[in-house]
């Protein structure tokens, strides 16, 4: 070991996953090209393309599916050891079931051999938020049917593959289109029907425990996972009515998927609570034996922000909607430190929070941080001479928040990695490229140069020296 390892205040244990994570619909482009089918996004922008920042669709991204070989050098220079990708259903099995797409095939093929051949090892991450357009005309999550073609889907993509990734996972943060989908319309299908939500919700983790099942029954030899985003609430004081209320947020948003994820079972008050508003999902015989049969090997956690909420100050419309917010006000804490390109609270010790609770009361899983990350916008004000982001403020944001996952791996937490949000500037849903989020700066406008940030170099030490001083 090095002197300058020797020295570092904060290292890590050896074999740290030190990486970065994207999704296929948000860089790879060629969004109606070699086969691919259209998925929700590329249908709601066909229809209305006002809905997106400054009218940019999925088709105008990264550019990942031409570029593929250059980002994967550009992985390798920045330190990467551990990659997340996903794949695109709708790339895959263009219709979302029946025939496979061969140049999809060879795409994938390609990028994870390219991963493997740079000693990168590729995580993948099968549900993305990217329904195939033909699933959602079937409900989409709503559908039973839809449940089994996304096994059938996994299954191939672990028959495909399986043989050199040894990291899955099912979806990447089920609840934001439980959330955003369902209940407050900022994804597609825009709906607000608590009913649904619910049914969307169950049958994503019935799919994500199916998935689990056909995997171990391939004997790959590989691990898989979900990747949650595990948002602490946090009550704006010890009253029993502001706890009461962060308990409830908390099961609503966070235990709904992290209790059956590791434990098989759906927490029990949140079930209790679902059924007195009557409404619990269809559950067909036998799904909760799979469930509780098929729990994860290993945890991904989001963590961008916390939760605040306090209890309500006044009753519900009886006549509105039934949402969430029907147990909780959210609290607006005085005096806290916030992104303002984001409006997002920065609190660096909810990441060691998360992963406290997770070794107390979730068996000290496996897991790694699989997201973090600081979204700005106009960083072209921060460019120097040379073309480079100085994004300090990213670097110190990755600094507070390792701090406290240190803290946590020193406390005995089984925590195996860090990856941030993202590899490379990329397209952002409804934000489009408002806000910048990657260790590399992407040209959109011109030629998709790629040019790495300041972060980007210091990433790369970090990975280097498996740590960092102060």
């Amino acid at each position: 070991m090095s002197k300058q390892k020797e020295k570092l205040h904060y290292r890590f244990p050896e074999g740290f996953w030190w990486g970065s994570a994207v999704s296929a619909t948000q860089i790879e482009g060629a969004a109606d090209i070699d086969g691919k089918g259209m998925n929700i996004w590329d249908y709601w922008y066909e229809k209305e393309p006002n809905r997106f920042f400054d009218g940019v669709g999925p088709a105008n991204t990264s550019n990942f599916y031409h570029q593929y070989k250059e980002d994967i050098k550009l992985l390798k220079e920045t330190g990467h050891n551990s990659f997340r990708i996903s794949i695109s259903w709708s790339r895959l099995i263009p219709n979302g079931n029946g025939e496979v797409n061969q140049q999809a095939v060879d795409f994938y093929n390609s990028v994870i051999d390219d991963l493997l051949h740079h000693k990168i090892e590729p995580f993948v991450n099968l549900y993305h938020f990217d329904m195939p357009l033909a699933m959602q005309k079937l409900g989409g999550w709503e559908s039973r049917e839809v449940v089994e073609a996304y096994v059938d889907y996994a299954s191939i993509a672990f028959d495909l593959f399986g043989d050199r990734v040894k990291k899955w996972f099912t979806h990447n943060e089920p609840i934001v289109p439980v959330e955003m989908g369902y209940l407050y319309g900022a994804h597609y299908p825009d709906l607000c029907d608590f009913q649904k939500a619910v049914q969307v919700a169950y049958h994503s983790m019935l799919s994500s425990a199916k998935a689990i099942e056909a995997y171990r029954k391939k004997n790959l030899n590989g691990k898989i996972g979900i990747i949650l985003n595990l948002t602490p609430s946090y009550p704006r004081s010890q009253h029993p009515a502001d706890v009461k209320a962060a308990n409830i947020a908390d099961a609503l948003f966070n235990r709904i998927f992290l209790d059956p994820s590791v434990k098989g079972e759906f927490p029990i008050d949140l079930v209790n609570l679902i059924r007195a508003e009557g409404f619990m999902p269809q559950i067909e015989a036998g799904d909760l034996d799979i469930i509780r049969e098929n729990t994860i090997d290993i945890l991904g956690i989001n963590y961008y922000q916390p939760r605040r909420v306090k209890a309500k100050g006044a009753l519900p419309n009886p006549e509105a909607p039934f949402m969430p917010e029907h147990y909780f006000d959210y609290y607006d804490m005085p005096g806290k430190k916030i992104n303002p390109h984001r409006g997002w609270e920065i609190y660096e010790k909810g990441i060691y929070d998360i992963l406290i609770n997770v070794k107390e009361n979730y068996h000290n899983i496996e897991c790694f941080i699989s997201e973090n990350g600081m979204g700005v916008e106009g960083e072209d004000r921060f460019m120097d001479e040379q073309g480079v982001v100085q994004d300090d403020y990213r670097i110190q944001f990755f600094k507070d928040h390792l701090k406290w996952i240190h803290q946590a791996i020193q406390e005995g937490v089984n925590v195996k990695g860090y990856h941030v949000w993202t590899f490379m500037d990329n397209w952002s849903w409804l934000n489009a490229y408002k806000n910048r989020y990657g260790l590399i700066s992407v040209d959109i406008q011109g030629d998709y140069t790629r040019t790495i940030k300041k972060s980007g170099m210091w990433f790369k030490q970090l990975a280097d020296n498996n740590g960092f001083n102060s």
